[in-house]
């Protein structure tokens, strides 16, 4: 099988090859670009990248700029690395395209666990279903079984599983869910998601106690071993 590849887009060399090293042991094909030119170049040269990791701050032209122009031509997964903490930072990464948002300093095997779950989650995208823990969703048809019979869920609610299911064993945040499963440009009260996540784990029975409550932050859906 063919390995997947990675685009390291840092300014720092040492940086890159930090995240170069951990990537490469998962066995993961590596590219590096220094700045945001070199990113497009290589990006719009090579199209078999399937994800980039693109740092912020950098010379001749920064990670917001590359990722927008990248979002104008495709939908490839894009985890931002930076220095900066703040919420503004984050708010307008997430509303450019950005898929996660890592904060420096960070351990390197944390990002490669969130390349691994979010490369889970768009190949998973395109496939016709997903099964785990007893639950299977069929993409292609929008329906779920659990234990093989069939649960009736709503559009959202379903969106919802397949948010969770594709991102097994992370810690996602109500805003994350906010942002993909209703788009960031979604104005309702993040109560909106209790509510659903109350709904669908009514429905899925036993199964529901795989979303499990971060308090204070959000969810994560989990599957006993």
């Amino acid at each position: 099988m063919e390995k997947l590849k990675i685009l390291v887009v840092d300014d720092e060399s040492r940086m890159r090859k930090l995240v170069k090293d951990f990537l490469v042991k998962k066995d993961f094909s590596v590219s590096e670009a220094a700045d945001g030119e070199e990113a497009l170049e290589l990006f719009f040269s090579d199209k078999g990248i399937s994800l980039i990791i693109m740092d912020v701050m950098m010379p001749k032209m920064d990670g917001y700029e590359a990722v927008r122009t990248i979002r104008q031509y495709s939908q490839v997964p894009i985890i931002m690395l930076t220095a900066r903490a703040e919420e503004r930072d984050e708010l307008l990464g997430f509303e450019l395209g950005v898929d996660e948002y890592i904060s420096k300093p960070f351990s390197p095997k944390i990002l490669v666990a969130r390349v691994e779950a979010i490369l889970r989650r768009s190949l998973a995208v395109k496939t016709d279903s997903i099964e785990v823990g007893g639950i299977l969703l069929d993409k292609a048809a929008h329906q779920v079984s659990v234990d093989g019979k069939q649960v009736e869920l709503s559009f959202k609610e379903f969106e919802l599983l397949s948010y969770f299911v594709e991102n097994q064993g992370l810690a996602l945040s109500r805003e994350n869910i906010l942002n993909h499963v209703w788009n960031y440009d979604y104005f309702g009260d993040a109560r909106t998601i209790d509510t659903h996540v109350k709904k669908l784990r009514s429905k899925l029975g036993k199964q529901g106690e795989y979303i499990k409550t971060i308090w204070g932050m959000g969810y994560k859906f989990e599957v006993e071993k």
